[in-house]
Parts: structure tokens; sequence; C-alpha cells
């Protein structure tokens, strides 16, 4: 082995730092993390997204039964209009888990392209929580729901601009539950718009069956770190749509949408999944500090998160309902 100099270590060492200041002087995006993203970034108006959230959260508490839901609902019937969908309420009735009196509860169901030989439904829950039970300074205060609640309804309105121009042969629905957490403390049930839901789409199953169904709940969350949900990924039916979505995300550059499984949770897709056999997603960030709280206020939410959930959503759905396709392979021609 032949001994090298100190000389010549030094000379090598200044040359190697010489050329790696030159480097990041030349292609300084080679050494720098992954590129942030800004609302100019992206072709979706995260900034009207979030301007929806702060409407539903003007109406106030939105428990199911409220005066607040009613004119939530009216509102959102008549945005999905303007959008030039066949707008419906799925309407039912449950007993109040206090004093048994009856609660008048109603499924918004939004649909395009109604006579096309796919479909795809996105869906999310609009009632809130009737009080803010985790909170640390007072369980029976204002619960507005900014991320659990308006979040994934505020996504959904302004993804539906795009859904009358939709190409191709996939129509969509826009389905938005009541009764997602009818709960009094330990008192009351979940999931009553989804059960409702699904057990109508067992009883009449459509001429169209849906191929995907996508569930957004809690996207808005400024601090925004996407796993993929536990049930999602371990169902076999779900796995692939997951891996598509997720895929495609990183494929954009929104990182915040994680390749590692995250926590098992119980949302809405579960009575799709296991009553009407419907293959949904969870798109759901449970890593929220104020979830279940007063704080849980348009303040914690942000217009930029909105925008990505929401133009990875858009991306997915074009190139859903019209395949791309598949790459040149070389090879051939005239």
């Amino acid at each position: 082995m032949r001994k090298i100099s100190g000389q010549a270590v030094y000379v090598a060492v200044v040359l190697l730092v010489s050329v790696a200041v030159l480097s990041y002087a030349i292609w300084p995006e080679a050494h720098a993390g992954p590129r942030r993203l800004t609302l100019r970034d992206i072709p979706f108006n995260g900034t009207r997204a979030y301007s929806y959230l702060r409407q539903a959260c003007g109406f106030g508490p939105r428990p199911s039964g409220s005066k607040a839901m009613s004119l939530q609902r009216q509102w959102l019937a008549e945005h999905f209009k303007s959008l030039g969908a066949e707008v419906s309420l799925q309407s039912f009735t449950v007993r109040h888990p206090l004093d048994g009196s009856a609660v008048p509860m109603a499924n918004v169901v939004a649909r395009w392209h109604p006579d096309r030989p796919r479909r795809v439904f996105f869906c999310a829950h609009y009632d809130t929580r009737p009080f803010p039970d985790r909170d640390p300074h007072n369980r029976r205060g204002k619960f507005v729901g900014a991320n659990d609640g308006a979040s994934g309804v505020a996504v959904l309105m302004e993804l539906a601009k795009r859904f009358s121009a939709l190409k191709g042969e996939m129509g969509v629905d826009v389905v938005l539950f009541d009764g997602e957490e009818f709960m009094f403390e330990e008192r009351g049930e979940y999931f009553l718009g989804s059960t409702h839901f699904a057990r109508e789409y067992v009883a009449e199953p459509p001429a169209v069956p849906y191929e995907w169904g996508v569930l957004l709940d809690m996207v808005g969350d400024s601090n925004l770190r996407l796993y993929q949900e536990e049930n999602s990924v371990t169902w076999t039916d779900t796995r692939p749509l997951v891996q598509e979505i997720w895929g495609l995300a990183r494929r954009l550059g929104v990182h915040d949408f994680i390749d590692r499984t995250g926590p098992n949770v119980r949302d809405d897709h579960l009575p799709l999944h296991e009553i009407a056999k419907l293959s949904v997603c969870d798109i759901i960030d449970f890593d929220y500090p104020f979830w279940h709280t007063q704080q849980d206020s348009p303040e914690h939410c942000s217009a930029l998160s909105l925008a990505k959930v929401g133009w990875v959503l858009q991306e997915w759905l074009e190139r859903t309902a019209v395949p791309q396709a598949p790459a040149d392979t070389g090879g051939g021609g005239r």
C-alpha cells in the first residue's frame, strides 16, 4: 500500500469542497429538501375552499337536528345545484339519546352525469359534534368543527366546480352525511348518515354501482400529515385505491400524503364497506391537537392544506375518468 502525503490529502480535500460549493451555487435545488408548494403552484383554488370553510363555521355549531344544520343544508344544496348537479335529500329520523325525542336528519346527495356508465363518489360528514367534549376548559362550550366537519365539505364544494365539464364515461356523486357523531359524551351513536346511506344502497341498488369512493375527514389542519388509514390499506379491495392516490400525490410533489400506514380510524367508511360492500378509502389527518375542542376553528386550518388535498383528488378523478394512454415503449415507427 502506497503512503499518501499530507500535502496530497490537503489538496484533495480542498478540491472536493470547492466542487461541492460550486455544485450548490449552480444547482441549489439538487441540495434542497422536497420543494415546498405554495398556493400559486397548485391549480386548485384553496383560498376559495377556505372561504367555504369559514362560511360553514359562520352558521355556528351544526349538530344534527339544529336550525344551523338546516340552514347549512339549504346552502349546500343550492351550491351544488348552481354547479349543475341533481340534488336530493335522503331523509331519516333517529331518537335523541338523552330524551328520546325524534331528531330529523338528512344526507345531501348531489349527482353529475347520471346517465354515464361508470361512477365514483366523494363523501364527507357535514354535522358537528354537539359539544367539544375533549376541551380542557369547557366540555359544554361552543364547537364549530372547522377541521372536523367543515374541511372535507369545503374541499368538495370547490372540487365540484370541475364536475360538469368532466370528460370521459365517468359520472360523479358527492354525498354529505348527517349524524356522523351524534354523541353526548358516552351516549349516542356514530355514523348514522353513512349507515342509512349504505342500507339504502343495498335495498335499492343503483343501475350503475360505484367503482370507488373517497371519504374526506379532517383534511384542513395547518400542519397536514396524511398517513394511509389502516383499514383502507388492510382491505384488499381498497388498497389499490390508496396506492393510486398516494402515488399520484408523490408524483405531484404533495409530500403531505405520507406512504406509511397510519392509525386505525373508525369513520364513515366502515358502514359503507361493511354494509354496502363499497370500496371506500378514508383520507384523514387524525393527529390534530384541537380535535373535539373549542379550538377547532378556522384559524387552525389552512387554505394550502385544502388546496393540496383538492388538487390530488382533482387529478385522480380526471385521470380515472379518462384513463391515460400507455407509454410509448419505442421501436416501430414508419
